[in-house]
């Protein structure tokens, strides 16, 4: 029986909870969760994959069941939560390892590749956008709108993402069979965006998000120079990233494996066996 250890961190002051499974001599994932999920949304993937590697997924500080200082003890912003994230990683003594990423922890995740070059050996995105063609207009309007200006009008149109019904649509939108969805996710997960002072940190990320943006052709251009392995698994009906956010890693990617499977934004809750054959095959290459 394969064992997920469940265990907590102090980096810089802070507790972060982390899931960890697998021999930790052998090569290492680590992967990065996206809004408004936590660790929790691995938790039927860390089984699938243990056998064979070793995997760590830490829930972002804010997120899941990490600390959640509020947005005046702590400036939310992504290179803050990459800062966590990297010493968090090096106090487990994780110098090289392959990332997977979905929603926010794709920011994130492409922060530590461009801060440690050498460190990410092959990378796995599940709708982990890094291309403008992934942002679907549709969402992203109210969000450009924050990015424009902070008014309590603009700042309304964000917070609905906070609520439950936004949180929900999350999980079911471009999912053919709605019953494939266990509801304790939005609820839990809404849970969390309710606690006090949640708010204002989800806020604050939301308006930093637009940092990503001019990231990405730092990201694209270190994929044409160093031709890291990527396999983009994509839910080809998510409503934020499109599946053309998939098809452009072989813009810069040529030998990127790009798979848009039926599904949704969380694509391992309704299409988990389509996900790991892809994924076993791709580290067996790989790592």
């Amino acid at each position: 029986m394969v064992k997920i250890h469940h265990r907590y961190a102090m980096v810089d002051g802070h507790q972060i909870f982390y899931r960890e499974a697998g021999p930790r001599h052998r090569p290492t994932v680590v992967l990065l969760h996206g809004f408004p999920a936590s660790s929790l949304m691995f938790r039927h993937l860390l089984p699938r994959l243990a056998d064979r590697w070793h995997l760590v997924a830490p829930d972002h500080l804010g997120f899941g069941l990490s600390d959640a200082p509020t947005a005046d003890e702590f400036t939310y912003s992504f290179d803050s939560l990459t800062d966590i994230t990297g010493t968090f990683l090096a106090q487990l003594g994780i110098e090289r390892y392959c990332l997977f990423v979905h929603d926010h922890g794709a920011p994130i995740g492409w922060r530590l590749m461009l801060r440690t070059p050498t460190a990410v050996t092959a990378i796995i995105t599940q709708n982990g956008n890094a291309y403008d063609e992934g942002l679907q207009p549709e969402f992203f309007t109210a969000v450009r709108d924050y990015w424009r200006e902070q008014t309590p009008h603009t700042e309304a149109g964000v917070r609905e993402a906070l609520s439950l019904e936004l949180t929900r649509w999350r999980y079911l939108a471009g999912v053919t069979d709605e019953s494939l969805i266990d509801p304790t996710t939005w609820t839990h997960d809404h849970d969390l965006l309710s606690r006090p002072d949640s708010d204002r940190a989800q806020l604050a990320l939301f308006l930093d998000y637009a940092t990503n943006l001019e990231l990405y052709p730092k990201v694209q251009q270190h994929f044409r120079e160093r031709q890291v392995p990527l396999l983009a698994i994509w839910g080809k009906g998510d409503p934020i990233f499109g599946p053309a956010g998939a098809l452009a890693f072989a813009t810069d990617l040529p030998d990127a494996e790009v798979h848009l499977v039926p599904g949704g934004h969380f694509l391992l809750e309704s299409a988990l066996d389509e996900v790991v054959p892809l994924v076993r095959a791709f580290l067996g290459n790989h790592l």
